[in-house]
């Protein structure tokens, strides 16, 4: 049963290494585009792929990507370069199987929730959708996997339990036995008294 956690684990590293690839690629493209006219660009794209022009939402597009300021494109790269460090860090953390990397893609992703949801209401679509299903379906995951393994669980037996014993530096012998062995002296210091 393991080797199917880590496996599903690793597509999941997998995934945020793709989400990350993504991003880097729109960041150097919009720092390529800078000091570029994005709307002759775009138009050129638009004839290459004989898309039509008259369309509503091409036209949308055009009109959009000519109204496109150097620091609106700036800030695009920054974001991408931004959020791929992230998905690199989850993933990364992911494919090695550390705890701090279920943490982060946990946080991280559930955090983001909302805003794709938002987006979902704002202009619906199936990938968007689709996306969020998957992303649910990470953070769901996760969780089920990090309660299994017993983390943040403070019964006999636990991480936590085990800790205080060692900060003692003692086991439950141990203790019997110290305890024990005041009780000893005690007896002793009443007998040496009566001297």
């Amino acid at each position: 049963m393991k080797k199917s956690h880590d496996s599903f684990l690793r597509l999941i590293a997998v995934f945020k290494f793709f989400k990350c690839a993504m991003l880097i690629a729109l960041g150097v493209g919009a720092f390529r585009l800078l000091h570029k006219d994005v709307g002759v660009i775009a138009q050129h794209w638009v004839d290459a792929f004989k898309l039509d022009p008259g369309n509503r939402f091409v036209d949308a597009a055009l009109a959009k990507a000519a109204r496109l300021r150097p620091e609106q494109i700036r800030r695009l790269g920054l974001g991408s370069f931004l959020y791929a460090a992230l998905f690199l860090a989850e993933g990364t953390g992911l494919w090695l199987e550390k705890r701090w990397g279920e943490w982060l893609t946990v946080i991280i992703t559930s955090s983001l929730v909302p805003v794709e949801l938002y987006e979902i209401y704002r202009h619906p679509s199936w990938v968007k959708v689709a996306v969020l299903a998957i992303n649910i379906g990470i953070v769901g995951y996760l969780i089920y996997r990090m309660r299994n393994r017993g983390v943040g669980r403070s019964g006999p037996g636990s991480a936590a339990a085990t800790s205080s014993s060692a900060l003692l530096g003692q086991s439950g012998s141990e203790t019997r036995t110290h305890t024990g062995n005041t009780h000893n002296m005690t007896k002793n210091t009443h007998t040496n008294t009566n001297f």
